[in-house]
């Protein structure tokens, strides 16, 4: 997820690299990590000091639904709590090969409503790549629920650089394929195949960029302009704001897939703080 590294392998064998590369991120000073299972599903909490009572947040890690670890991503993740001032809870869903759809969008919606049990009257949810498209997908799923307590219904979602598209039809896949260093159409493909099966890839518990946006919450959305995803945000934020919602999409000029995970970056610095201060906004209202 950094602009020297190789064209991304989504493939079981090589989840350890890609963990490897996660970890370093530096840990956030004031912040804490403890394992739990929240609603049958196991992650880690990410809990920064004084942070605001009744409220946090669901966050889903990316790797094209093949890789990644909440152990991984929870140095990444404790960062964005201490600018939210809230406890994160990011999700270990189950991965495919071994575990395709719908284990992850199943897993994040016991995730959701394990910790909405736990009492928290303030929820948002977020998440980056694939766990950003999982993020958008449980928010559908939630609004076209109908459920009595609407405190228990999220006050906002952040996500960086989705994949909300698993059938790939945006325009930029193939307009940014040249720019992009790290993903392409054919790893994409693969990985898609490999979560899917023979099930519909436009399915919006898979793509969410095929569902309906009516009734969410405020939708934040970090892209680089770099990136074949690009349309994968566009798309998402245009069909929220035909349909009445708020969106705030920000496209990073020359940045790459998840370039906030890369906090040597400026622009991740900046990303970082306005996704923070906007999670913060509407966790606290």
């Amino acid at each position: 997820m950094i602009a020297v590294q190789p064209k991304l392998e989504f493939a079981p064998e090589t989840r350890s690299m890609f963990d490897q590369l996660m970890t370093k991120t530096e840990a956030a000073e004031g912040v804490t990590y403890e394992a739990a299972i929240i609603g049958g599903i196991a992650g880690w909490w990410c809990k920064p000091q004084r942070a605001m009572d009744g409220a946090a947040v669901l966050y889903f890690h990316g790797g094209a639904y093949v890789l990644g670890s909440a152990a991984a991503y929870r140095n990444f993740v404790g960062n964005i709590a201490a600018k939210v001032k809230a406890p994160f809870f990011v999700v270990d869903y189950a991965l495919a090969p071994e575990h395709p759809f719908p284990s992850a969008i199943r897993d994040a919606e016991d995730a959701y409503r394990g910790l909405s049990a736990l009492g928290f009257s303030r929820l948002a949810i977020a998440g980056d790549s694939a766990g950003g498209g999982l993020a958008l997908a449980l928010l559908l799923s939630i609004m076209a629920q109908p459920i009595d307590n609407l405190a228990n219904r999220p006050v906002a979602a952040a996500v960086m650089s989705p994949w909300t598209d698993l059938a790939l039809t945006g325009d930029s896949v193939d307009t940014r394929a040249k720019a992009d260093p790290l993903l392409d159409r054919s790893a994409l493909e693969h990985a898609a195949e490999i979560y899917l099966g023979h099930h519909d890839n436009r399915d919006p518990k898979a793509s969410p960029v095929f569902g309906k946006f009516a009734d969410l919450p405020p939708v934040l959305l970090h892209v680089g302009e770099d990136e074949i995803l690009l349309d994968d945000s566009r798309r998402v934020a245009e069909q929220i704001d035909a349909a009445g919602g708020r969106s705030e999409l920000h496209i990073w000029q020359g940045m790459t897939h998840v370039f906030p995970s890369n906090l040597t970056l400026k622009s991740a610095v900046e990303a970082l703080e306005i996704l923070g201060a906007f999670l913060e906004e509407h966790l606290q209202s």
